[in-house]
């Protein structure tokens, strides 16, 4: 690995421990057995580097969507598919997932642009794009938020869902999840 991969690597863990404000290089230099010169090297200042890092932490997760976006199936199933794609993505990955909590939770507003349109841009084109084919009737950009939050909602919540009354342990797999998400959805955007 690399000394720019390492540097990456634990830049994801610590920015999604410290967040954008609480991580400073020279934590991030002694975590990647790296001189804080080093990391200079590689990036031009620290907002340079948040940029490569989140592109990093998501660049290997784009194959997992690819194949439910690339499925040759009904909007529907297809629906089912991506939202089985984002729990397990956001399940196996618990920085990944803490950064982006962060992220949301922080709300800067040059780093959300930034992440709207350089990192999740593709993806929510996509989803625009099956909202318009599974709710014709409706408002496509209204549609495809509401799947992001109803998704993100359950994803924010899963750590306190185990101590409610009924909870059973197949409510953390993805595919019920995932499931269960996709028919509540399908079935409030039929038209009444």
């Amino acid at each position: 690995m690399s000394a720019k991969e390492k540097i990456l690597a634990e830049a994801i863990t610590l920015f999604a421990q410290k967040g954008y404000a609480g991580l400073s290089m020279r934590p991030l230099a002694q975590a990647a057995e790296v001189s804080v010169a080093a990391i200079y090297h590689h990036f031009p200042d620290k907002q340079a580097l948040y940029l490569a890092t989140t592109q990093h932490a998501f660049s290997g997760k784009e194959l997992v969507f690819a194949q439910a976006w690339e499925a040759d199936c009904p909007p529907p199933e297809k629906l089912q598919k991506v939202i089985f794609a984002v729990l397990s993505v956001m399940s196996e990955d618990s920085d990944f997932c803490r950064l982006v909590q962060r992220e949301i939770m922080e709300a800067d507003p040059e780093r959300m642009k930034w992440l709207a349109q350089g990192v999740f841009k593709n993806q929510f084109s996509l989803l625009l794009q099956l909202a318009a084919e599974l709710a014709p009737q409706r408002n496509a950009f209204l549609v495809a938020t509401s799947i992001v939050g109803l998704v993100n909602v359950y994803l924010d919540h899963r750590p306190l869902h185990k101590h409610f009354p009924g909870w059973m342990p197949e409510y953390d797999r993805p595919e019920v999840i995932a499931g269960h998400l996709a028919d509540l959805l399908l079935h409030g955007l039929v038209e009444r």
